[in-house]
């Protein structure tokens, strides 16, 4: 194993006695980006879950840093620099922008992420600093979730779904965000994502899960230039990715 980055060796995992996971390896190095794809149903969201802890690990080791973490609470997950951007966003509705980032501050203060640098991030948050979690678009409360993750001023940022229901501006946005984020911090990234063509544009490697497995880990590359074995992988043969709500 690596002594740095994010590294599973051989997770099986679900929820109960329900395993989902099934032996899934990986090797995340410092910045390394990762577009973590699938269909739906395929164990992409249990593996974000299982790396924060939130689910039951039956087998394998998750180390960070080369700390095995595999039965470290998520808070303490947290704390060893793992940020967390779920699905269901999960901001404070009744806190404005500048209240639900300031919330997120470590209680020993500002390190690599402040306030400002997020609102640089996404000017659209500065913009709305005063307005309420409930007064926010779809897109603005996924910029405000990915922020509120980066307060931390994590080694590692997972981010389940974030294009998910936004308009194809919005989108833009959000995916200029994390391209910069890429660029620009000493950050690794796993990026859940359906619109798959998009989430490789973004992201150095690639892996491919089906019913739990690995079924492709590699450059992104590849599967960028081969849209036919892309499409194959996903299971989406004769099915045009849509981008963007109806």
């Amino acid at each position: 194993m690596t002594a740095a980055g994010l590294v599973l060796d051989k997770v099986r995992a679900g929820f109960g006695e329900t395993v989902v996971l099934e032996g899934v390896s990986l090797s995340l190095p410092p910045k390394g980006t990762l577009a973590l794809l699938g269909r739906n149903g395929v164990g992409k969201s249990t593996l974000l879950g299982t790396i924060m802890g939130h689910t039951t690990l039956h087998g394998g080791t998750i180390a960070v840093d080369g700390r095995d973490i595999s039965r470290m609470a998520p808070y303490r997950r947290n704390r060893l620099g793992l940020g967390w951007v779920p699905q269901e966003r999960e901001i404070f509705r009744s806190l404005t922008v500048a209240e639900n980032l300031d919330v997120a501050l470590p209680r020993g203060g500002a390190d690599r992420w402040t306030v400002a640098r997020v609102y640089e991030l996404f000017p659209r948050l500065a913009e709305r600093r005063a307005h309420y979690g409930i007064q926010l678009s779809g897109g603005e409360q996924q910029m405000l979730a990915i922020g509120r993750a980066l307060m931390s001023s994590p080694s590692i940022v997972l981010m389940d779904e974030p294009l998910e229901g936004l308009a194809p501006v919005i989108v833009d946005a959000v995916l200029a965000g994390i391209d910069k984020l890429r660029r620009d911090d000493d950050v690794a990234i796993i990026l859940v994502e359906q619109q798959a063509k998009l989430a490789l544009g973004v992201c150095d490697q690639a892996m491919v899960l089906d019913r739990g497995r690995v079924v492709y880990a590699g450059d992104s590359a590849p599967l960028l230039a081969a849209p036919d074995r892309l499409a194959a992988l996903m299971g989406i043969e004769g099915r045009a990715e849509r981008r963007g709500p109806a």
